[in-house]
Parts: structure tokens; sequence; C-alpha cells
């Protein structure tokens, strides 16, 4: 009995230690990106049913959309779950993945993506919108939904993409384990550009329909659909940029089928003055705000939905102390660019 008793010990010891290294090893392999990889594995850090205003899309949201400023000065308690050229389809698995966790009163959706890209399975910044999600049934209907059988496991299961970054890791893979929860909290997916890119302001009297792919307009209807079924009131946007005539086509078209479902839909193009946003100095590019444009967006986006919605002031709360935390990140981000340390890049969309 007792060489028995020893031997399943040593099993298990040997099991629990397999778990450990597996893990261990998935943590500090799996691929880092403040473009939408981090922004949707971060959502299963945040304390259950806590955010009131989810913040969805691409990038426009998570570079445009400075969850600080909501929090500091409307006490909303917000995030940005979005992924670089995110299209609707994607968007709609990602919201069924938000609600086995959150309960959100209002939905923030962007609609850049399906206005600018037209592909039924866009590749180009995929990863950053699979990566992050946990397996699940939700995540292989995503999948499927988003990656031709040919190529499906260029992205899953997820260890395959990663397993052979040795030699490109960084210290900051070193600190994504379960212990640092409270830092994985903290980050609520808003990732400010710096740059200074001066921009023509566009004149634009569009008034045309069209331009929505059948399948954008199928899963734009499913996410309404679903939204409605849920209980969360949802806000189709379009957040400032150097809009283009034929991106407001699909704008106006997008328009049409909000106001026949009953969502609201604003272009927040058609209140740059109203924003103050300087072309000279608030853009990092074409496509996105800079910090202080981004500033700006969120202050008149706040307000908007502040005086819209009956949303619960957080602040001061027991349970949304990571809020503050948060506020004191971007703080700190703002004064490394003062002290001259490298903001991030124009890299996504």
């Amino acid at each position: 009995m007792k060489t028995g008793t020893k031997k399943n010990l040593l099993r298990t010891g040997f099991l629990l230690l397999l778990i450990a290294t597996i893990y261990l090893a998935s943590s500090v392999l799996r691929i880092k990106s403040s473009h939408g990889i981090n922004q949707l594995e971060g959502l299963y850090w945040q304390p259950e049913h806590s955010i009131d205003v989810m913040m969805m899309g691409s990038s426009h949201i998570h570079c445009n959309v400075n969850t600080a400023l909501l929090w500091e000065k409307y006490g909303i308690a917000s995030y940005d779950y979005s992924g670089a050229e995110q299209p609707l389809w994607m968007t709609y698995y990602y919201l069924k993945e938000l609600y086995k966790y959150q309960s959100p009163e209002v939905i923030v959706l962007d609609l850049y993506a399906p206005a600018r890209y037209k592909a039924d399975y866009q590749y180009d910044w995929i990863s950053e919108n699979i990566l992050g999600m946990r397996f699940s049934a939700n995540k292989l209907g995503m999948m499927a939904a988003s990656v031709e059988k040919s190529r499906y496991f260029q992205y899953f299961p997820s260890f395959t993409v990663y397993h052979s970054r040795y030699d490109d890791l960084e210290r900051d893979d070193f600190n994504d384990f379960f212990w640092n929860s409270r830092e994985k909290e903290n980050f609520k997916g808003y990732t400010p550009y710096w740059h200074r890119t001066p921009q023509i302001k566009p004149e634009i009297s569009e008034t045309g329909k069209g331009g929505l792919t059948e399948k954008s307009e199928q899963y734009l209807r499913k996410i309404i659909t679903y939204t409605k079924k849920k209980g969360s009131r949802l806000v189709l946007m379009v957040a400032p940029y150097v809009l283009t005539a034929e991106d407001k086509r699909t704008y106006n078209q997008i328009e049409e089928i909000a106001e026949a479902e009953g969502v609201a839909f604003v272009d927040f193009n058609e209140y740059y003055d109203e924003m103050r946003l300087d072309f000279t100095q608030d853009f990092n590019d074409d496509s996105h705000l800079n910090y202080w444009g981004g500033c700006k967006f969120s202050d008149y986006l706040g307000e908007f939905l502040t005086t819209r919605y009956e949303l619960e002031d957080r602040r001061g709360q027991e349970d949304y102390a990571s809020w503050d935390d948060h506020v004191v990140l971007i703080a700190e981000e703002l004064q490394n660019f003062w002290d001259g340390t490298p903001g991030q890049k124009a890299d996504a969309e």
C-alpha cells in the first residue's frame, strides 16, 4: 500500500508540475499586443458585471476613446473592447463572449471597419482579433465565420502561432501571470497615440447611400438583435477621422438601417467644430486621433452618453478602484511622453 501511495503521489506531483510548466510557458510565449490581443484578453481580468459602457469596433476605439478621461470626468466605467480592422462578424462573437462576464448598460460600436474594408475574409490584422480569446464554442464559431477552412490552422490553436517566439521575448512577456491580476485589471483597453501629424480637414456633403457588403449588413443586424435581446442600448457611431465620400455613403446606408431598427446612430465627423478638433495638432495620422484629439473626442462622447443615458457615476465606489489606478497609468504615459519616451507607432487601423 505504501508503494502504491508513493506512486500516486509521484504521478500527482508530475501532473501538477506539467500543468504549471504549460501554464508558465503559455503565459510567457503568448503574443501580447495593444491593438486587439490585450484588449480581448484583458476582459477576463475585469470584475464581473462592473462595466457599464462597452466600446467596440476597430482601433478607432482603443486609440481614440480615452477610458481614463471618461472615468475621471464623468464616472463612466467603460472598457475599450476592440481590435485592429475588426469586421462586424468578429464583433458579433465578441459580444457573445463579453456577455458571459459583463452586462453593460450601453454598447458603443464604431463602424469604420465595415465602411473601409469589404472582403468577406480579412487577414491583415486577424490575429489581433483571435489570439486573446479563450477557447470555447463561441471562439470556434468566430473562427468559422472569419477564416477560410484552408487557413484555419494558421490561427488555431493559438499555441501553434506563438510556440516559437523564444528569440522575440521581452521583459513584459514575464509579467503575464495570474499574480499580476491587479495590473491586468487596471488596463481598460485604451492605447493612445502620441504623434502629431497635420491633416487636411475634409468637407464632405455626400448624400448617397451604399457600400455596406451583404456579410457586414447581415452581422450588423445580428448585433442589433442580440443587444436588444440582452437588454443593452446600442449606439452605432463613427469616431472622427479624415472622412472620405465613399465611407460617408456607407454610413448613410447604416444610418438608414439604424433608423429602421430603432437604434441610435451618430457620425461624429459631423461635429469637428463642436469638439474643437485641430487638424494641425490632434491627429496621429489620417485615420487616428492622437492623445490630445482623443481627449477632445472622449470628452464630447462622455457628455453625449451621460446626457442621453442614465449612467451611474461609479467614482468612489469600492469595487471600482481599478479605474482610479487606470487614470494614474495613463497619466504616467503622458508624463513619459513629455520626458521623451517614444510613443506608440501609427501601425494599425
